[in-house]
């Protein structure tokens, strides 16, 4: 396992990497990484470095990108998915870090405490001119009430402030906990007399702060940012500033950093700027890097994806309960596209029993992603399966038939120009069993080297069967059967799986039809 540290993180991260029996972990730099990135199964990242298309392609054996931070705007989440790579970040490892420094630069905008330092290391004592204001009884608009603009609350309740706050996300029981009134943002631009933004960069709220936006705040508004520079319009603020509406503004990030020589914006005496810092802290940078960390270590080592944001996350305790479910759900997958005929236009999976209560999109991915296996050449997995599938035109669909009649259990079916295929399976104690084939039961073991059939059912088959494999030197592991019957018990048709040490070749499979009542004959692998 090769993991490549492609920015600085905390020695305690690096050596959790390196605490991993067998992991090779490779500590380089932004200018020089991409020079690992053949042989890389996992990249840890910060912010400097930008994960495209083109560096992904590099890579063709990574598994999982780790953003030692909040934002992920510098991977290509689509492009990353696509190769189903796995992302993930740290939200909140640096939440307290940002807010007090949202609150510095609120104490600094109110105080004029840079205007001041400079004034009086420069020999003057400009007391009359420097007057400021206090953030007592102001009221401070938050924009975003994430785990950042929820520490931002907090302290600003110290400061006997008032606050609103906008997230279309948040409940409003969590804005009663928090002591925040939550209104809509036209609202919040009208009563604020200071607004900190606290939002993920998004198609939406890409410059939400715009020359509109502007226009229906408060004159006076003071404007602190210490999220993402995109979500300014900064040549609307310029001319907000300029024009008085605006009376300071605090910005630690930028559209483009570091912004160009001459931006104009740092030519305001109201505004202050800092080179995005707000979670750079001894103690953020720690959590941060230690907790990347051990999230990638316990997706590569268990394949629990916590804090993932291209795919359904876990927590180790539902991973817990839930995986055999995963891997019975891609196994079912990979067994009906095996036995299945012609091309698929649709996928089904019907859940049924207590797992059909909770959330099941992780489910229906691990069945896509075994259902694609046999049909793609690229990686296909839990991350890009739905991706593929629907690039593919293929139809999705689920059925949660809950616990009313039923043991828990997962049906797989795949429609195809030919017909519906259709396979069930449940977590037994022996592992996760085959339990049916288009509504004939049959259990058998759903994995390692393995023999469907299908055949009209009459007398000499099973011997049949096991001549051939007896003289072509096949062994038996396991003999599963099942068949259908008409009403009155007259038989019609029938089903087997066999399980074999070794793969039934080709020649031995066309043997099989030597006997007229087979009809269907596959052999295959599951792993």
């Amino acid at each position: 396992m090769n993991i490549l540290i492609a920015e600085k993180l905390a020695d305690a991260g690096v050596e959790l990497f390196r605490a991993q029996q067998g992991w090779n972990v490779i500590v380089s730099n932004p200018k020089e990484y991409q020079n690992h990135l053949a042989d890389a199964d996992a990249l840890v990242v910060r912010s400097a470095v930008q994960v495209t298309r083109e560096v992904l392609a590099k890579a063709p054996k990574l598994r999982v990108i780790g953003r030692a931070g909040v934002g992920v705007d510098n991977v290509d989440l689509d492009a990353a998915t696509e190769a189903g790579v796995l992302v993930m970040n740290t939200p909140g490892g640096n939440a307290v870090s940002v807010a007090e420094h949202t609150l510095a630069l609120m104490l600094s905008l109110a105080r004029r405490i840079p205007q001041a330092t400079v004034s009086t290391k420069a020999g003057k004592w400009e007391k009359k001119s420097l007057l400021g204001s206090e953030l007592r009884g102001k009221t401070l608009g938050v924009v975003g009430l994430g785990s950042i603009g929820r520490e931002v609350v907090k302290r600003a309740r110290s400061f006997e402030m008032r606050v609103v706050g906008h997230d279309p996300y948040v409940t409003s029981r969590i804005a009663r906990d928090l002591n925040v009134e939550l209104v809509e943002l036209d609202e919040l631009y009208a009563q604020s007399d200071y607004i900190s933004l606290h939002l993920a960069l998004t198609p939406e709220t890409n410059g939400v702060l715009s020359a509109e936006a502007f226009g229906k705040m408060k004159d006076g508004v003071r404007i602190v940012n210490c999220a993402r520079g995109e979500l300014v319009d900064e040549a609307a603020l310029l001319e907000a500033i300029q024009s008085g509406k605006v009376a300071g503004a605090a910005l630690d990030a930028f559209s483009k950093e570091p912004p160009p020589p001459g931006f104009p914006l740092f030519a305001l005496d109201p505004v202050l700027a800092t080179p995005h810092i707000g979670g750079s802290t001894e103690e953020a940078q720690e959590i941060v890097g230690v907790r990347i960390a051990e999230q990638m270590v316990e997706y590569l080592a268990n394949g629990v994806a916590i804090n993932a944001v291209n795919m359904p996350a876990l927590s180790p305790e539902q991973y817990k309960t839930l995986a055999p479910f995963l891997t019975l759900a891609e196994r079912l997958g990979a067994f009906a596209s095996q036995i299945a005929s012609g091309n698929p236009t649709a996928f089904r999976v019907v859940y049924r029993g207590k797992i059909a209560e909770g959330d099941t999109n992780l489910l229906r991915a691990a069945a896509l992603a075994g259902g694609l296996t046999r049909s793609c050449t690229e990686k296909v997995n839990v991350v890009n399966a739905v991706q593929i599938a629907q690039q593919r035109g293929w139809n999705l669909a689920e059925r949660h038939e809950g616990r009313a009649g039923h043991s828990d259990s997962i049906r797989v079916e795949i429609e195809t120009d030919s017909g519906v295929t259709a396979v069930e399976g449940a977590v037994l104690p022996t592992g996760e069993r085959l339990i049916g084939v288009n509504d004939i039961a049959c259990e058998a073991p759903l994995c390692g080297h393995l023999l469907f059939m299908m055949n009209a059912d009459v007398p000499g088959v099973i011997g049949h069967v096991g001549s051939v494999l007896g003289r072509n030197g096949v062994n038996i592991g396991n003999f599963s059967l099942g068949r259908r019957e008409l009403p009155g018990g007259a038989p019609t048709e029938a089903v087997s799986v066999v399980s074999t040490d070794h793969m039934v070749s080709d020649d031995v499979v066309a043997q099989l039809f030597e006997n007229p009542a087979v009809k269907v004959a596959r052999a295959f692998a599951i792993a």
